[in-house]
């Protein structure tokens, strides 16, 4: 489990986070890094895990507090003060494995280290984060498939009203069916002389087309005759191409164009050059680190080389001493001599000394700095991954989203399709219904314009009889 299966946050964002997303009111302003960390205290912890239980499982308060009624126990009461604990380690266990973490432990309850809570937590935050960026994209198809499902209710009741105003149309009421006999008969007596007219015409295009056929077919042949002489026109001309010998005014244009195309070969070189050049610098700022590494591994190197005068000047000292230990047994009756090179061996031992201090602060210096350049660096490397892996992520989610949309794109053009063939053909029926209703319209005025003709000659005719007796 010390592969990084998820991001690792710092302490102070899984506190920022738990005090802005989980905890509320007192509990996320009483909220301390202590209190999590280093000397957790147990009750704050348990209260985060059961906040993230409620908001990610559901569960609630009285559920770390009940009994499980499948189990027989003589004396409940023992076990109170022991139940929640238990309770949340089994929801823990259960949700952990979500957030791939599969060694959780009732010692992570019980006594929590800061390296594996601090771990858990991270873990917690990155399930919590994902579910609530997948609900949001759950959400947004939900709507996308309500606003899909409205508009099919609606097409849906629109074809309903048209197919009753279609049989409202289709249905002819008895007054009407003597005029709409006689107007069939008439169209069926026009469709046959239009399909004889047709057929005249259809043949004599078949006459027109065979002749234009026949002419196509000799204008062919005299392409082909002129096509092959053509050939042989262009052999002859080759031959005496080769023939022929080139003037130096097609040589110097033919040179000139070779020029010209070395200089724009010479460009693209230049050009190619200079992209190579910008990537090597590029790749050479980025193995900084290695060239101040070598820069220290010199400055140890140094070291060495100071060590190792130590070592000469430590052996030029003792050298001295053993001059003036000689010249201790020579001398003993200058003492005064003697004082004075004391003192001076004395002077050389304390700047030795001082020496040898200075050296090992510049050691340790020098380790320490080694320590931070590396921690630097192995935390470049895990930004680099975390960055890497999100990434990846986006444009997963991205290519995802791209489908989806040309999905819907498709279905919202296959659904305009339908519905625009589904207005055109309601259209063209409701035109012709609307030009049938109009010849009926038309053919019932005139014959009632007759009818009225025909009574008002007849009233003229009983009054004209009733005045003349």
């Amino acid at each position: 489990m010390e592969t990084m299966t998820f991001p690792r946050y710092s302490p102070d964002d899984i506190i920022s986070y738990l005090r802005s997303h989980i905890l509320e009111g007192a509990e996320a302003r009483n909220l301390v890094k202590g209190d999590v960390f280093g000397s957790p205290r147990l009750d704050i912890l348990h209260l985060i895990y059961l906040r993230i239980l409620q908001k990610v499982c559901g569960i609630r308060l009285e559920h770390a507090y009940m009994m499980p009624l499948n189990v027989d126990i003589m004396y409940p009461q023992i076990y109170e003060g022991f139940l929640p604990v238990c309770n949340l380690y089994i929801h823990m266990e259960r949700l952990l494995p979500m957030c791939r973490i599969s060694d959780f432990q009732i010692a992570d309850v019980l006594n929590p280290k800061t390296k594996r809570t601090v771990r858990f937590l991270s873990g917690i935050l990155n399930f919590v984060n994902f579910r609530e960026f997948r609900r949001e994209v759950y959400l947004e198809l939900q709507m996308s498939y309500k606003s899909a499902m409205e508009k099919n209710q609606h097409l849906e009741a629109v074809n309903r009203e048209a197919a009753l105003k279609l049989e409202k149309l289709n249905t002819v009421p008895v007054e009407h069916e003597a005029e709409i006999k006689q107007l069939t008969e008439s169209i069926r007596e026009l469709e046959q002389l239009l399909r004889q007219d047709y057929r005249r015409k259809q043949t004599a295009l078949q006459e027109v087309t065979s002749q234009k056929k026949t002419d196509i077919a000799e204008r062919s042949q005299k392409l082909s005759e002129c096509k092959v002489s053509m050939a042989t026109l262009k052999e002859e001309q080759e031959q005496l191409k080769s023939k022929i010998v080139e003037s130096p005014e097609e040589r110097k244009t033919y040179n000139e164009l070779m020029k010209e195309t070395i200089k724009k070969l010479k460009r693209s070189k230049q050009e190619v050059t200079e992209k190579y050049e910008g990537y090597r610098d590029v790749v050479e700022v980025l193995p900084s680190c290695q060239v101040e590494l070598q820069l220290y591994q010199k400055k140890m190197e140094i070291q060495g080389e100071n060590v190792e005068r130590l070592a000469s000047v430590s052996s030029e000292a003792r050298n001295l001493e053993d001059q003036l230990e000689s010249a201790q047994v020579e001398l003993k009756k200058a003492k005064t001599d003697e004082m004075s090179l004391k003192r001076a061996v004395t002077a050389k031992h304390e700047k030795l000394a001082t020496a040898e201090i200075q050296l090992k602060k510049m050691r340790e210096d020098i380790e320490q700095h080694k320590c931070t350049v590396l921690e630097h660096f192995n935390k470049v490397q895990e930004k680099r991954g975390a960055v890497y892996d999100k990434v990846m992520a986006i444009r997963k989610e991205i290519k995802q989203k791209k489908d989806k949309i040309e999905q819907l794109k498709d279905d919202a053009e296959e659904k305009a399709t339908k519905a625009k063939e589904i207005h055109l053909i309601l259209k063209a029926v409701l035109d012709k219904c609307h030009e049938s209703l109009l010849k009926a319209v038309k053919t019932s005025a005139a014959s009632r314009a007759e009818k009225l003709d025909e009574i008002r000659e007849g009233l003229l005719s009983i009054q004209s009889s009733g005045s003349s007796s």
